[in-house]
């Protein structure tokens, strides 16, 4: 089993504290594996195991608590007279109603609760509102690639593990497959034809399932490329499948809103300011891209793009496209009020390459930390301020 430590530590930095933790994340991403290992952390601490009441909502034996009223009740005829109860409701946007269940138990003093969802309309405007100021959200991802080398004892041998880390991805139970390519890419499909049915056509009412895979495979297809809604439905009506921007903007909120893709909006860098159209997306987790494109390896600097941003994610960054004129910086990275800016290419060892991936990082006319990270195998740099470095030791770091 993986231990998802820098998970457990955040949860524990909030336990008995008086707000609601909520963990979102992509189906199988490892958030009820998450729950159960701090669980287990809480008896090791000394937690009594009639203080800990666990449901998950996605067991058919608990299906009858669906119902929200029925679920309130069951939680409050089970609660510790000898203390906190901690209480943790997986997969709770099975329940009908259920912001009105989460309010209800987080009003109970002697509760500390604990939610996960797989869709991001957990916390939607409604919600969000509702429970403005008692909760805080962590949103899970698949493995880093460090937790990824680390279980398959790769550690002295990263470039090899990170070829792996494309191909199988990162979903925690993929690791369970020993690289049995055959049974991985099995496994993918089924998350992803379960994300497709559970979280996005199912809870979002969409019914034209063809024209919905038409837009993920062209999401799949152009990670790290600028895109929009329009030229989405432009290219689709060419090919013969006519749909609005209307319809395709929809799609793209379910999407990343079950967390399928994220998506990566626009910073202007001399304007310090949000741009609101063309934007990127970066997928979930590249073993599930290459699943569903029927290849890997190809696009090495786009596929490598990816894995940075989704690092620069799990880091606690916001994480920005960088405009600056007719330039681009790959990533803005910001932690409150610093930004750290992240050039990202497979190789810059051809002197016109460097020189090109370096210009915008020299022109962005401030004194954040610039990177320039490439999986070429050469010692650390320096080149006037910008640190050049290798992607994967950088990922392992």
């Amino acid at each position: 089993m993986i231990i998802r430590t820098e998970y457990i530590d955040w949860l524990h930095r909030f336990r008995d504290k008086r707000v609601i933790k909520i963990i979102t994340g992509i189906r199988r991403c490892g958030k009820s594996t998450l729950i159960e290992q701090y669980q287990a952390d809480l008896l090791e601490r000394g937690v009594s195991k009639d203080r800990i009441l666990a449901i998950n909502l996605e067991d058919f034996s608990m299906s009858h608590l669906f119902d929200p009223e029925k679920l309130y009740r069951y939680v409050i005829e089970r609660l510790s007279p000898d203390g906190v109860t901690y209480v943790f409701l997986d997969e709770i946007q099975n329940v009908a109603d259920f912001p009105r269940v989460i309010d209800g138990l987080f009003i109970q003093k002697n509760i500390d609760l604990y939610v996960t969802g797989s869709n991001a309309f957990l916390l939607s405007s409604e919600i969000a509102t509702l429970l403005s100021g008692r909760y805080v959200e962590i949103r899970m991802l698949p493995l880093s690639f460090r937790e990824f080398a680390t279980f398959h004892h790769m550690l002295a041998n990263p470039d090899l593990a990170y070829q792996w880390y494309l191909t199988e991805g990162a979903f925690p139970y993929v690791t369970a497959f020993n690289h049995d390519m055959k049974a991985v890419r099995e496994y993918l499909r089924g998350i992803y034809s379960t994300v497709l049915l559970k979280d996005v056509m199912t809870r979002t009412r969409i019914s034209d399932g063809l024209t919905l895979e038409s837009v993920v495979r062209f999401l799949f297809d152009n990670i790290g490329n600028i895109t929009s809604a329009r030229r989405i439905g432009d290219l689709l009506s060419e090919s013969g499948r006519k749909t609005d921007v209307k319809t395709v903007d929809k799609y793209l909120t379910a999407l990343t809103e079950s967390f399928v893709v994220h998506r990566a909006m626009r910073y202007d860098i001399k304007g310090k300011q949000h741009l609101k159209s063309l934007e990127k997306y970066y997928v979930a987790d590249l073993g599930l891209r290459s699943t569903m494109l029927g290849r890997s390896g190809a696009d090495v600097g786009r596929s490598l793009e990816n894995v940075v941003y989704l690092e620069l994610l799990r880091r606690g960054f916001e994480v920005f496209v960088g405009k600056l004129g007719d330039a681009e910086v790959d990533f803005v990275a910001r932690d409150g009020d610093r930004l750290t800016y992240f050039q990202v290419a497979a190789t810059v060892r051809d002197a016109e390459t460097l020189a090109r991936e370096l210009r915008p990082l020299q022109t962005t006319g401030d004194a954040y930390p610039k990177y320039l990270l490439t999986l070429d195998r050469d010692p650390a740099a320096n080149i006037n301020g910008i640190i050049v470095e290798n992607a994967v030791d950088w990922l392992l770091g």
